[in-house]
């Protein structure tokens, strides 16, 4: 069965279609466009009505193209922007109206669940104990851990992300110490109350996660997280793009992400593992159980 899941976010609008196979997904294809509606927050947390039509139009196009390779079925959900917003019903309306596709707004709760299940769920191999995935959205983190393929029994969602950490404290490109400095500060504050159980394993996703795959390798360490902040640190944002190939919108978000992947990885224990899949596989395999 081929299936295709969009997935409206604060940084990025994401599309993935997939053969489902035996509750395996085997990718068929994917895209993404940085429409970025956290960062068009307004003070009083209202989605600007060009953003809206914008999202909309991006909705739209990956709607045509899930069909165009042969999706027999189309599921959408928003996260934690829309989730926020004082307006994000409007923008589920419109998406609607115009495409007649159902976005679920996803709760802080059930974006933690699918995120454990989509990363679970494309492990090459079961983990020998318990799991702990971290998502670094753009408008928010969930740490979640559990037991294979999609039992959880401990998550929190943290109201931090790379792409609003990003544009609080790091205006530089690239950023300077006190900058970097400023945004640890936050992240501390952010995981200063938590008492994060100890996985086996761990294992990090999202948009973010991916690219610093391209910067880091499969397996984000102490050692490792320390030389690419410094990288991080010493050149622009272009530059990183161009040489890792790399969106450059996703570049600039990558010393925020990264700083905060860290922070995840020292609370569970371990190093973390970059995975093959998040939010939008963990729907995908639940469509298939449906």
């Amino acid at each position: 069965m081929r299936l295709a899941c969009i997935d409206v976010g604060t940084n990025t609008t994401r599309l993935l279609v997939a053969d489902c196979q035996d509750g395996r997904l085997v990718e068929v294809h994917q895209e993404r466009a940085f429409t970025r509606i956290g960062k068009d927050l307004s003070g009083g947390g209202t989605i600007g009505g060009a953003k809206i039509a914008e999202v909309v139009k991006v909705v739209g196009a990956q709607l045509a193209s899930a069909r165009a390779h042969g999706a027999c079925e189309v599921r959408g959900v928003a996260t934690a922007a829309i989730r926020s917003a004082v307006n994000g019903g409007a923008l589920i309306a419109a998406i609607e109206d115009a495409w007649g596709l159902s976005v679920e707004t996803l709760s802080s709760e059930r974006e933690a669940w699918l995120a454990f299940a989509g990363a679970a769920g494309t492990l090459d191999e079961p983990p020998a104990g318990e799991l702990g995935v971290v998502d670094v959205g753009g408008g928010s983190s969930e740490l979640v851990l559990g037991t294979a393929p999609n039992q959880v029994r401990w998550w929190t969602s943290l109201a931090i992300g790379s792409g609003d950490l990003a544009d609080r404290c790091l205006h530089s490109d690239p950023p300077s110490e006190i900058e970097l400095a400023d945004a640890r500060e936050q992240i501390a504050g952010a995981f200063a109350a938590l008492r994060v159980p100890h996985p086996a394993q761990a294992v990090a996703v999202g948009g973010s996660a991916t690219s610093l795959r391209k910067l880091a390798g499969p397996l984000l360490e102490p050692e490792v997280f320390t030389r690419c902040l410094g990288l991080l640190g010493r050149e622009r944002a272009s530059d990183i793009a161009r040489r890792f190939t790399i969106d450059p919108q996703r570049a600039r978000l990558l010393p925020a992400a990264l700083l905060i992947l860290e922070a995840a990885s020292q609370r569970f224990g371990v190093a973390l593992l970059v995975g093959c899949g998040g939010i939008r596989e963990g729907v995908l395999l639940q469509a298939v159980k449906a």
